[in-house]
């Protein structure tokens, strides 16, 4: 053991438990919610688009502050709002359980958003400044299972607490586990240096309005038939321009909301980059692969869990290998392997998947794709920091997770939105292939034109033909966005690791 790695950082172990536990928290609290959103609503006697806001108002409060958190750690000190969000979030989720009305959920869930934008970029800066440089990889493997496998297990994990309790479970299985990492910060945790700054307002506007003005469109998109509404063209362009209010603002103040300093780092730049796309096909399959075994396949949801499953175990396997590797071999090499490895799995998905399809072709694809990411993603949010300076860290992983958490919504409504077009384009070209007699498809019982039920059962195996060749559209558009974005790690310049006193220079 190394004593003197020891006594610069203390208290290691309880304090990554404490951060551990509020990623996990705000990971699997994004998604937990959704299975549960019917029985919430059948309860309260909400309408669809009541119902709709439950999601929309954690996402739009999470999106708004995660930039905010970083100015916030360093004008008050990282422990006091890392704190002060981890009991703001395990009391708005008691109040979102005792909540008696769909008003009360959307209003607590709000604020439960808003509490939970500082837990993983905080909990991410916490990790990189309690563990020597040499070890930064382990702890971004530990962060990264925290990110990736909490969105994995939330759907299971909310269906079983449902189903066995209530709805209302789904926001108190957060309360013990918020009130032990409270104890274990308030323990063992010390206060960051404070520095003063005066606080950007315009800037922070300008960014609030272009990224909560674009979280809701993503997410009401598909219920107003995206560009055929006049509410998504309004919201895409106030998206627009607090989008170019912020920049212009940024780049002629002299102090801004976001430091333009930060880009100036390659590596940080470039990570960036790649986490938001990575972040696209990461949380679009999540987003995708449940509906398709469930609603297509006909899996329960048990075994869609049980399905889904071997992806958290290569995502595991794998954020172990990288945390080890890390500053062993070159990261480009990493991030290219990865990157490859799951690109191979979508090519898999794309081209293999079908309604025949035996379980164990979902198991070992779920398992490469689970690999391949885990891979990509430690070595990416290792190396985007690696060289960026100690005082920066706290700025940096909010704008790191902001971009990371826009990837992920601009992903799930991208593919939601082809995946219906492309089912209706499917299924246009099926049915024009269907004739009586001869031609290239011959219609047996029970399917018939002369009966009701016999278009039914027609239209019902077209249907489900067409949804099939669908989703198998949208994997093979990620697989492409997944290999084309391999170049782009030729920018990065990583290659053994050299310790400095505010980074880890990878050369």
């Amino acid at each position: 053991m190394d004593h003197t790695a020891d006594s610069a950082y203390p208290h290691r172990i309880p304090i990554t438990i404490a951060v551990t536990l509020a990623t996990i928290l705000q990971s699997v609290d994004i998604t937990i919610a959704n299975v549960a959103l019917p029985h919430i609503g059948g309860s309260m006697g909400a309408t669809l688009v009541q119902m709709d806001w439950v999601l929309t108002s954690y996402i739009v409060a999470a999106a708004i502050v995660t930039p905010l958190s970083g100015w916030l750690a360093g004008r008050f000190g990282r422990k006091k709002v890392l704190l002060v969000s981890v009991i703001g979030f395990t009391v708005s989720s008691a109040l979102c359980g005792l909540a008696q009305s769909i008003d009360q959920i959307v209003l607590f869930r709000l604020l439960q958003g808003g509490f939970s934008a500082g837990l993983v970029p905080l909990s991410q800066a916490v990790l990189l400044d309690i563990n020597p440089p040499e070890h930064h990889g382990r702890a971004m493997a530990l962060w990264g299972q925290g990110v990736v496998l909490g969105p994995m297990l939330a759907p299971v994990l909310g269906g079983w607490l449902t189903d066995n309790y209530s709805w209302r479970w789904v926001f108190y299985v957060n309360v013990p586990f918020g009130i032990l990492s409270t104890l274990l910060i308030l323990a063992y945790m010390r206060e960051t240096k404070k520095r003063q700054s005066s606080f950007d307002f315009f800037g922070f506007a300008a960014l609030s309005l272009a990224v909560g003005a674009l979280q809701i469109m993503l997410d009401r998109g598909s219920l107003k038939d995206w560009f055929g509404s006049t509410e998504i063209w309004i919201e895409a362009g106030v998206a627009l321009l607090g989008l170019y209010w912020f920049l212009v603002h940024t780049f002629t103040t002299r102090e801004p909301f976001v430091s333009p300093k930060l880009f100036r780092d390659r590596n940080f730049t470039t990570g960036n980059i790649l986490m938001l796309v990575i972040s696209m096909v990461l949380f679009a399959t999540l987003a995708l692969l449940p509906p398709l075994l469930e609603n297509l396949l006909g899996y329960p949801v048990l075994t869609t869990g049980i399905a889904m499953a071997p992806r958290g175990l290569g995502s595991f396997i794998a954020m172990f290998i990288a945390g080890r590797l890390i500053g062993r071999v070159d990261s480009r090499i990493l991030i290219a392997v990865g990157l490859a490895i799951a690109a191979s799995a979508l090519w898999i998905m794309a081209n293999y998947f079908s309604m025949q399809m035996p379980q164990w072709l979902i198991w070992g694809e779920t398992l490469m794709q689970g690999f391949g990411t885990g891979l990509t993603y430690v070595t990416i949010t290792t190396v985007a920091f690696a060289t960026l300076a100690a005082q920066q860290r706290s700025e940096g992983t909010s704008i790191f997770n902001l971009l990371r958490n826009v990837g992920s919504s601009i992903g799930i409504a991208g593919t939601s939105a082809l995946l219906t077009h492309n089912m209706q384009v499917a299924h246009e070209s099926l049915v024009a292939h269907i004739v009586p007699y001869g031609g290239q498809l011959q219609l047996h019982a029970p399917f018939s034109f002369t009966s009701v039920m016999g278009l039914a059962a027609l239209n019902r195996v077209v249907t489900q033909q067409a949804t099939m060749i669908a989703y198998n559209d949208d994997f093979k558009l990620m697989c492409l966005v997944t290999f084309a974005i391999i170049p782009l790690v030729l920018l990065l310049r990583p290659r053994k690791v050299r310790v400095t006193e505010e980074a880890v220079v990878l050369e």
